[in-house]
């Protein structure tokens, strides 16, 4: 049936001499990405050469506590305290930068790249905010930029858009891509906690920063979202258009109220195409969401990401890891370097582009979408005077052209004492527009007692 191939008996060619010799790598920022990814390549580090084709050395750090740096990288590792000479380092052909921020940072990797050197990064609002640019100039200098680590950690998510799907229409990526909100939900549905006691844990435990804004606002999960979108869709990195909403004003009754319905509330990502309802574009937001209890999504807890992408071939696929830790980010990084070991003289086209799009491919005319034309399923948490009154509701959102599957009342055990009778409502898909205008004039209603609470629905299905 099939012949094993004909050895050839002439003598192989020898590995050239750039793919022998150690990969050389400069690294700005030695904290917990930094320190962890210098651990990593140290411990596994026949290994990775055995993989890479060749070794990876780091020859030249840039911290800003030099003394703990040193406790980290040894005597045999140069060190400084400007992350320019990193950037210039003669010795340096790639520089990995896990020192986090937009402007310096900025800086130190347009002026590695214009010394031809190759970038891997794990900075997710640098390339958020500054990938246009950085990337045009990796183009025009022939260099790589990587950025795995700066998505989901562990979740090889950028190299499953870029190559593993890459024969793939996606049709939409949708998840849980930060650790620290998905922890603090987490606490708020298991341990029936007010946001503010579930974010002080996270504070505690180390899965939230001091100053836990871009996490807790939706920021952090928008710069990662902005990146999937931009590999399934062939489209410019576009934060700055996405939608966000994070979890600041999410209360415990409506984590409650959503069990009652069958659902969980994630703080979720959603990157999806659209070319229907006359409305063409790309929907892109994050926003704290309604999943089925049973759906796999709703199951990603405590500090894990999950992420799904629906693709025309593939049908949904899922991948689930580590949203945090040092070691689990440095797994990504030195996925990225190893990469780039293996890149020898592969000319640049040949390479897989830095957005998973040639660049005469990608459309810079796919536009997000605005709010108002978001379309989805929404859940509805409606205060009312009197019990009684769910009928005025459900029948009353109907003539506002809200389609209304499910109308019942919420359960006496999820309210506090003293809180009025709760309407629950689950509506079918609709338009954003559509749905603000029914809830700003159904707070007006005369059986209304207080705010109505509207949050999106997500089914996911495939």
């Amino acid at each position: 049936m099939f012949r094993d191939p004909v050895q050839s008996l002439e003598p192989q060619p020898r590995p050239s001499v750039d793919a022998m010799r150690p990969l050389r790598v400069g690294m700005i920022g030695m904290g917990t990405v930094g320190a962890g990814t210098f651990r990593v390549l140290a411990r596994n580090q026949a290994l990775i050469a055995g993989r890479a084709g060749r070794s990876i050395e780091v020859v030249v750090v840039a911290a800003r506590n030099l003394a703990r740096a040193a406790g980290v990288v040894g005597t045999d590792v140069a060190l400084t305290n400007d992350p320019m000479q990193v950037a210039k380092h003669p010795d340096v052909e790639v520089v990995v930068e896990v020192a986090g921020g937009t402007g310096a940072a900025r800086e130190w990797v347009l002026t590695a790249i214009a010394a031809g050197k190759h970038v891997v990064t794990a900075n997710k609002a640098l390339l958020a905010v500054h990938g246009s640019e950085i990337f045009a100039a990796a183009r025009q200098h022939g260099v790589a930029v990587a950025y795995e680590g700066a998505v989901a950690v562990s979740i090889p998510i950028v190299k499953a858009l870029r190559e593993g799907l890459t024969a793939n229409r996606i049709e939409w990526v949708a998840g849980i891509v930060n650790g620290t909100t998905n922890f603090i939900l987490s606490k708020m549905r298991e341990e029936g906690l007010g946001f503010a006691e579930a974010l002080q844990q996270a504070q505690a435990l180390g899965y939230a920063e001091a100053d836990p804004t871009f996490d807790i606002e939706g920021v952090d999960a928008a710069h990662k979202m902005a990146l999937l979108a931009a590999n399934a869709f062939g489209m410019p990195v576009r934060f700055a258009d996405a939608q966000v909403e994070g979890i600041t004003r999410l209360q415990g009754l409506d984590v409650a109220c959503a069990e009652q319905l069958g659902f969980r509330i994630k703080l979720l990502g959603v990157a999806r195409r659209r070319e229907d309802h006359g409305v063409q574009g790309i929907e892109l937001r994050v926003q704290p969401a309604l999943v089925p209890a049973t759906h796999l999504m709703a199951q990603v807890n405590g500090s894990m990401n999950g992420i799904m992408v629906k693709g025309d071939a593939a049908g949904v696929t899922m991948y689930y890891g580590a949203g945090a830790g040092s070691e689990q980010t440095a797994s990504a990084v030195i996925a990225d370097l190893v990469d780039v070991a293996r890149l020898g003289g592969t000319p640049a086209a040949q390479r897989v582009p830095h957005l998973g799009f040639h660049a005469h491919a990608v459309d810079s005319a796919l536009a997000v979408l605005p709010r108002a034309a978001v379309h989805t399923r929404h859940y509805l948490r409606v205060p009312v005077h009197s019990a009684q009154k769910i009928e005025a509701v459900g029948a009353w959102l109907a003539t506002q052209q809200v389609p209304v599957l499910q109308v019942q009342l919420a359960r006496d055990q999820a309210l506090p004492p003293g809180t009025a009778p709760q309407v629950l409502v689950l509506t079918g898909a609709a338009a954003q527009a559509t749905v603000d205008l029914a809830v700003q004039a159904l707070a007006a209603h005369p059986a209304v007692a207080g705010p109505v609470v509207a949050l999106r629905v997500e089914m996911l299905e495939g």
